[in-house]
């Protein structure tokens, strides 16, 4: 049976102060409120809780009962007000949950994590790597709360929010001819081209890139298609060929010299980072304080 916690409110007060009125007080109510929630609350229980023949009111052996429960009841609607007021502005717990693609997900996610977790830390980070069009996948079938992706893709219950833009170059190896240089598209085209996989962001912007200079990937002379960045990274780096990557993704290849890089005339590749969530979805505190922590640090 649910019970009104107004109802039993007023039914304690006057229990505690044996009058209607001095309970009206209590409670900030008027006299006339306190009756009408005891009246309500006997005939919904069907039992005389008050006896009112005395100069003072007392409870009946029914009212005994409901009294002591009464006030176990009470409590624990105090204490539920206080849990959530707290976990409105106490310490961060639980665990945050977030994917990433391979762009972001190699430099730019952890070091926001390692450093919002420095700061809340009871709170646990749980961070997954996957390709973009997996990232949005867990998101959409609510696997993670949060995604970091580098490539926009349409979806009715997913809203994508910019989060940072992010620069493409050609990497290729140390000591290439094209190192530091703008060179024609013609002379990509003679080059080895190494593909990252399909749902990779930086090859969705690469492709729409292609096509509007008039050219599709299967253009581009490639007959190595590597999975995602590390495995590209290592294979450019090894001299088997060039491409297109996040440049925050070789920060580190690029000052300690395994890696260099290009860019091409005609194209000036660049993605935005999106944070992507689940439409509707109530936002936990942890997420929400990590997006603002995230967009004030990015």
């Amino acid at each position: 049976m649910l019970m009104d916690t107004r109802q039993l409110a007023a039914f304690v007060a006057v229990v505690e102060k044996k009058s209607f009125s001095q309970a009206a007080e209590r409670l900030g109510v008027t006299q006339p409120a306190i009756s009408l929630q005891i009246r309500s609350l006997e005939e919904r229980l069907g039992r005389r809780l008050l006896d009112r023949s005395g100069r003072r009111v007392e409870p009946t052996e029914a009212g005994l009962v409901l009294y002591r429960n009464a006030q176990r009841m009470l409590q624990l609607e105090h204490q539920l007000d206080e849990d959530l007021a707290r976990e409105e502005t106490g310490a961060l717990r639980g665990t945050l949950a977030i994917g990433a693609s391979t762009g972001p997900g190699g430099h730019l996610v952890p070091l926001l994590l390692c450093e919002f977790q420095h700061d809340h830390p009871e709170l646990a980070v749980s961070l997954t790597i996957s390709d973009t069009d997996r990232v949005i996948d867990q998101v959409g079938e609510r696997e993670i709360e949060l995604g970091v992706v580098g490539a926009l893709r349409r979806h009715r219950s997913l809203e994508f929010e910019p989060l940072v833009r992010d620069q493409i170059v050609l990497a290729v190896p140390p000591g290439h001819p094209f190192a530091g240089k703008a060179i024609p598209l013609e002379q990509l085209q003679r080059e080895q081209y190494i593909a990252m996989q399909e749902g990779a962001g930086v090859r969705h912007v690469i492709e729409e890139d292609l096509r509007a200079a008039g050219l599709r990937m299967r253009d581009l002379p490639s007959k190595l298609e590597l999975g995602l960045q590390e495995s590209v990274k290592s294979a450019v780096a090894a001299g088997y060929g060039v491409t297109f990557i996040s440049r925050t993704a070789i920060e580190g290849e690029l000052a300690a010299g395994t890696l260099a890089a290009a860019s091409v005339k005609g194209l000036e590749p660049a993605r935005q980072i999106y944070v992507v969530r689940a439409a509707g979805r109530v936002p936990t505190r942890a997420a929400d304080e990590f997006l603002a922590f995230a967009r004030s640090h990015s």
